[in-house]
């Protein structure tokens, strides 16, 4: 074990004391690991959209002072009790939905929504006491999502902690923490392309991109991207998108565009924004009898699918993933092997890096869209 086994750690993190408010680079406290926890040293991590909306406090309650951060890199510094299949020194990323390995859906080999670890964005504390393992002067600082990444160090249910290859570059592959691998799983898990298809990607944010990055690999001879942004469609191109439909171009809906374009309609589609009208339209757009459309943006909570019913009788299918059917434990390993042999290109999503003492700047670049991910390097 590590000689800070068993002891409580000071260490930096970036808190968050108020919504929409600048993060404050704060000495904390961090306890050990308790029964089913491992304490992680964070090596790099990376900013998420996921981590600015609830920074925001958009439609939800807000949970402050918290500790953000849920892509991340890292090495194992201790384990507490129970822990078997993770020593001091692994290489890890921690991931903000877990797997189990005992309840209904871990065993299943359809499903990755764990029981006990599935996200719980409002939670705060560890599932084992209740209690948040960060303090500062004896005043709890919560969690998020389980991870809290954007610390020197943090603790994590060992159910949420993949261990990887220690020869993968962690500056690369912490990104693949969420929404790369969600993406890219949306596509090779869910949609699954046959080599020589046409794939639709709706929204060429991170997670479209890496979404039509799955379609590259996949083989599908035409990609096309929908956006309501036209200054997208030349980064796209570097993911493989082949066409680039803008709606706002076109006085009619853009499912009957696609539908032009292709003859009755693409083979699959993937729904990346969270639009309810962007979902209606993945699902439209797909050719009957085969087309299957994916959906992996979160809508509003108040929003309804509609959808004329002899659309789903044509033999069009309609599914939903979440993390790209991925078990953390179990998968994401292999996700890490797709780019240390280098069919997986991880490089191309990252746009910026700054070191921990300017994290804020990597909220400057998400808000102003300038990039998609920025690594931040901690201890930096």
């Amino acid at each position: 074990m590590s000689s800070t086994a068993g002891q409580v750690i000071c260490c930096k993190a970036a808190v968050a004391w108020e919504a929409g408010k600048p993060l404050v680079i704060e000495e904390v406290e961090l306890a050990p690991p308790q029964a089913m926890e491992v304490r992680l040293k964070i090596l790099l991590t990376s900013l998420c959209h996921t981590d600015v909306y609830f920074w925001e406090a958009k439609g939800q309650t807000p949970l402050f002072p918290r500790i953000f951060g849920h892509e991340a890199g890292g090495i194992v510094e201790s384990v507490g009790e129970g822990v078997t299949d993770l020593k001091p020194g692994d290489h890890v990323l921690p991931v903000f939905t877990g797997e189990c390995k005992e309840c209904l859906h871990c065993k299943s080999e359809e499903s990755n929504m764990c029981d006990l670890l599935r996200i719980n964005t409002d939670r705060g504390v560890m599932l084992n006491d209740g209690k948040s393992r960060f303090s500062i002067r004896g005043q709890p600082i919560y969690h998020f999502v389980g991870t809290s990444t954007f610390s020197e160090y943090t603790v994590v249910h060992v159910g949420c902690v993949a261990k990887i290859n220690p020869a993968a570059p962690l500056d690369k592959v912490c990104v693949l923490s969420c929404g790369i691998s969600t993406g890219l799983g949306a596509t090779l898990n869910v949609a699954k392309p046959q080599k020589g298809s046409s794939v639709a990607i709706f929204g060429l944010g991170a997670v479209g991109l890496a979404a039509a990055e799955g379609a590259r690999i996949a083989g599908a001879s035409r990609i096309i991207g929908v956006d309501l942004n036209s200054h997208r469609f030349d980064e796209a191109k570097k993911f493989g998108v082949t066409e680039f439909v803008n709606p706002k171009d076109h006085n009619k809906p853009v499912q009957e565009v696609i539908a032009e374009m292709t003859n009755g309609g693409v083979d699959r589609s993937v729904e990346c924004t969270g639009s309810i009208n962007a979902m209606i339209s993945a699902f439209e757009c797909v050719h009957d009898g085969w087309g299957v459309a994916v959906l992996v943006g979160v809508p509003n909570k108040d929003d309804s699918f509609k959808t004329h019913p002899m659309n789903v009788l044509n033999e069009r299918t309609l599914k939903g993933t979440f993390f790209g059917n991925y078990k953390p434990r179990s998968d994401l390993p292999s996700v890490v092997e797709k780019y240390m042999n280098k069919e997986l290109e991880l490089e191309k999503f990252i746009t910026h890096e700054v070191p921990f003492s300017e994290i804020n700047k990597a909220f400057e670049y998400m808000l102003s869209g300038a990039g998609l991910r920025c690594i931040i390097r901690m201890g930096a």
